[in-house]
């Protein structure tokens, strides 16, 4: 990993709403980012994780400055381009590049492949002419595909090859850190295991730093330094990524990792037992600690006050007042 002691990508206090149409009641506003602070140092893998609507992409998507936060800070290399107008934030994402969920709807149609990996390259001036061709050649060869398929459409690549095109797209700028937003969930699993492996040779190639958003467990453990866990907009619990599956403090994350299907119970002959309940609607979301409706440990503090992501005795942070009392 880098020396550099610096975060290359840093958030805090970041919050988001959605506003959205309820007929005759009129307007109301989804929650989706709640507060959430986290940094991602040069070179690492931070994982992201979550259920369905814990505001997780929306992350990636404000880092990106894809959409503009309602509060909060997103340094990029220690530059704030929170409230930054347009064309002062479009230098700056050479440093910060996005890999989409899905690789069919990511990559315009019409356009041949060679034109979307070169695009980057023209609209901030890098390259031009046989420099241009070139350029698309070596990131084509890159992430494994071959020269003579930069003249194809989208449609002439099967799912695989096309997240490696997009892949090829976030390298073309050599960026310091990409964020990477479900990247293999379209994916057919064997598939999986090739992109994964192609993100950790070219993490191992260009030293660059991911944002890996994921709801998948396993793969995020792979390959994750540290881990930070959502919760309806808010981070729950971060820390190294083997000490957060192996000790997790919140009781969120223990009911996360409960859920994963097993073969096997544990070594005192019990099995997991899983989250209980729906997630509240990020409409209105439960005061106090937003998991406490759905927590066995949850007491009158817990529906009060909104806990305090806090260091606890595994090097990693939980935001949880019974962590925080030695309950947990």
């Amino acid at each position: 990993m880098d020396t550099l002691t610096h975060p290359i990508v840093s958030v805090e206090n970041l919050r988001k709403r959605f506003a959205v149409s309820r007929g005759m009641a009129g307007k109301a506003f989804v929650h989706a980012v709640d507060g959430v602070s986290l940094h991602v140092m040069p070179g690492e893998t931070l994982g992201i994780v979550g259920e369905s609507g814990c505001g997780k992409s929306t992350v990636g998507r404000l880092m990106m400055r894809l959409i503009e936060p309602d509060e909060g800070t997103i340094r990029i290399d220690g530059m704030d381009i929170a409230h930054l107008p347009e064309h002062r934030v479009r230098p700056i994402r050479r440093k910060i590049q996005m890999v989409f969920q899905d690789p069919y709807s990511s990559l315009n149609p019409r356009m041949r492949a060679g034109d979307i990996v070169g695009e980057p390259l023209i609209v901030h001036g890098v390259a031009q002419g046989h420099e241009l061709r070139d350029r698309i050649e070596e990131l084509f060869a890159r992430v494994g595909l071959r020269s003579d398929q930069i003249a194809n459409t989208p449609s002439q690549f099967s799912g695989g090859q096309r997240q490696r095109l997009a892949i090829a797209r976030a390298l073309a700028l050599e960026p310091s850190v990409i964020v990477a937003d479900e990247p293999v969930s379209a994916l057919d699993v064997s598939i999986q295991a090739q992109v994964i492996n192609l993100l950790i040779r070219l993490q191992a190639e260009q030293g660059m730093a991911y944002v890996f958003i994921a709801h998948n467990l396993g793969i995020v453990q792979h390959v994750s330094d540290r881990i930070a866990v959502m919760y309806l907009g808010r981070v729950v619990e971060t820390g190294p990524s083997d000490t957060v599956f192996e000790e997790p403090r919140h009781p969120y994350t223990k009911a996360l990792l409960a859920a994963v299907p097993e073969v096997r119970p544990h070594r005192d002959g019990s099995w997991p037992i899983p989250v209980i309940g729906d997630v509240p609607s990020p409409i209105s979301p439960p005061s106090g600690c937003h998991f406490h409706p759905r927590c066995p440990l949850a007491n009158e503090r817990c529906r009060r006050e909104v806990p305090t992501l806090l260091p606890n005795d595994t090097g990693g942070f939980a935001a949880c007042h019974r962590v925080e009392e030695g309950v947990a």
